[in-house]
Parts: structure tokens; C-alpha cells; sequence
């Protein structure tokens, strides 16, 4: 099989047929054999079910692209990795050999052309191993998706938010704004993202201990230690409504499983003192930032808390 698509799905059964469906818009247009498979993270609202009903009883003239669809069930909502681990694993259980694996956002809708762009690309440059997407919301605003590894440093520069300490930092500002043009990258956001069988052959899947996020820059950074680059598709474009699943837009305080998954990372990558250290500048990059805001009275616009749970999770996790 040249392409398995994978969509996640956590209780939201609608918005995953539409982007399932959109999904479908674009992989009828390659010359290529493809599958889309649909997993329900153990959602336990009836999302399966609806899932599953609305595509076996699909009856229009594109019936033929929904015979296509796998509906699965995981069984254990284990987060975003895990998810897609389960859609992979099956596929590759289903199929001798897969070249490519399209992980799609259940709030992602791909746009002309966009999923035939990161196959191209890769088809062409065998050195490449993940190829993501531009990323805009509804309302054509571009989605910041392009990043550098995080770094002790990026988290000082990060958390005091003050221009002249941007610009001395500049190599290791997270963020890489929105490429003008097709470029690498350290690593994308998984809202878009085609990643090439061998690597995953090479490096193995998502890793299951990071429950939301940072798992797209373990595996970036994993792919890179294996020779692996991670490029920005420009030309590839898809609309991203963004944090449907995770509720992240009203979060009122940052939930624990980030400071794990940041924890995790860091750990993971450099080792325990390297965290100490990244996490000792952020608090006080966070710090500073704070009395910057007092003394010029300006409002701060930092998550309530965050420095506190910051500080307070460091300390949980060293006694």
C-alpha cells in the first residue's frame, strides 16, 4: 500500500467524518493505492457507534471511497501517540508494506491538493523522512507549526518575552514564525504530518508516555539522531480549527500531563541536571517577566498559575 491515512478520534464524532471526508476529497485524486483508517480513543459517549453507523450506511456516489474507511476502537484512551501507535499498527498487521503514513488531525480538513503535495515530496527526496503541512485556521489566519528543538535557553527566552533577549537568542527561539517557502524544520505540529515507513522501522512509533503533546518533537528529534530530516510543505495547505479534543483554548490552569510531557522530553532527550536547568530558567524567565509587567503596570498574559504549578512539579518530582 502506497498510503494509510490515520485520524484520531476523542468525542468528536461529527468533526471526524469532516475531516475524514475532506480527507477522502483529495486521496481520490491519487494514482495510488490508499487506506483511511478512523480510531476512536476510547471515547465512551457513543462516538464509535455513530462512527462506525455513518460510515457503513454511506449510500452516495462516493460510496466506493467510504468502503475504504476502517472504523476502529483502541480500547484505552492512552492520548495522541497511542492513538495513532493503534492505527498503525493495524494497518501495518493488514498490509505487507506501507510507504507512507498521513497523520490528520480530527479537526484538520486537507485542502486542494495538499496530501498529493507531501506525497510528491517525499516520493522525490529519499533523505527526508517526515513532510508537514501549512497550517491556517477558518478564518485564514496561518498556524505558528514550524519549530526548533526546545532548549534551556529557549525556555528563558520563552518565558521573559522581552525583545532584546529575543534577539540575542534568536537561534533558540522555539517558534520559527511561518516559512515563507518550503523548508526543514526541527520539527512540526502532528496536525498534517506524512512520515515515511522506514523511519518508523528505524526509530519505532510515537512514544506512549507522552499523553498530549510533545510527542511530535520526541519523534522529529528521534528521526534527526537517525538521519532523518523534517520538512515544512508550503504548498501543502489544510485548515485547522485547533484544541477541539483537548479543550486547550479554555484551559484555566495548564493541566498536569504537559508538565509531565515537558518533563519527559527533556529528560529523555538530554538527560535529568539539563531538565533542572531548563526548567530553573524558565521559572525564572518567569519571574522576571512578572516584574517587568509590575513595574511598567502592564497586564500579564501568562496562563494563571503557571509558575507556581511549574515550580510546584519540579519539586514534586525531586522529593
Amino acid at each position: 500500500m502506497k498510503l494509510s491515512v490515520i485520524i484520531v478520534n476523542y468525542k468528536t464524532p461529527e468533526m471526524t467524518l469532516d475531516a475524514a471526508s475532506a480527507a477522502l476529497d483529495q486521496l481520490k485524486m491519487l494514482d495510488c493505492n490508499w487506506q483511511l483508517t478512523i480510531v476512536d480513543n476510547d471515547s465512551q459517549d457513543g462516538s464509535f457507534e455513530k462512527l462506525q453507523n455513518s460510515v457503513d450506511g454511506k449510500t452516495t456516489l462516493d460510496r466506493s471511497l467510504w468502503e475504504r474507511v476502517d472504523v476502529l476502537q483502541s480500547g484505552f484512551n492512552g492520548g495522541f501517540g497511542a492513538g495513532n501507535n493503534f492505527g498503525i499498527k493495524h494497518q501495518l498487521k493488514e498490509n505487507d508494506q506501507v510507504d507512507y503514513f498521513y497523520i490528520l488531525n480530527s479537526d484538520a480538513f486537507p485542502e486542494e491538493g495538499s496530501i498529493k503535495y507531501l506525497m510528491d515530496y517525499l516520493d522525490a527526496h529519499h533523505d527526508v523522512g517526515i513532510a508537514g503541512s501549512y497550517i491556517h485556521g477558518p478564518d485564514n489566519e496561518p498556524h505558528a507549526t514550524a519549530f526548533r528543538f526546545p532548549s534551556a535557553l529557549g525556555e528563558f527566552e520563552c518565558a521573559i518575552g522581552f525583545g532584546p533577549i529575543t534577539r540575542l537568542l534568536k537561534n533558540s527561539v522555539v517558534p520559527m514564525g511561518i516559512p515563507e517557502a518550503t523548508q526543514e524544520v526541527d520539527w512540526l505540529a502532528g496536525a498534517s504530518m506524512m512520515i515515511r515507513c522506514t523511519v518508523l522501522e528505524q526509530v519505532g512509533l510515537f512514544d506512549e508516555g507522552f499523553f498530549l503533546y510533545y510527542e511530535e518533537t520526541d519523534f522529529c528529534r528521534r528521526a534527526k539522531n537517525n538521519c532523518w530530516s523534517t520538512v515544512y510543505v508550503k504548498e501543502s495547505s489544510v485548515c485547522h480549527i485547533g484544541s477541539v479534543t483537548t479543550g486547550m483554548k479554555e484551559w484555566k490552569r495548564i493541566p498536569n500531563y504537559w508538565f509531565d510531557s515537558r518533563r519527559r522530553y527533556f529528560i529523555k532527550s538530554y538527560g535529568n541536571y539539563y531538565y533542572y536547568l531548563a526548567t530553573c530558567l524558565r521559572i525564572i524567565g518567569e519571574l522576571l517577566y512578572k516584574l517587568r509587567a509590575f513595574i511598567f503596570r502592564k497586564k500579564s498574559v501568562k496562563p494563571a498559575g503557571f509558575t507556581y504549578d511549574l515550580t510546584k512539579h519540579m519539586l514534586t518530582n525531586i522529593f
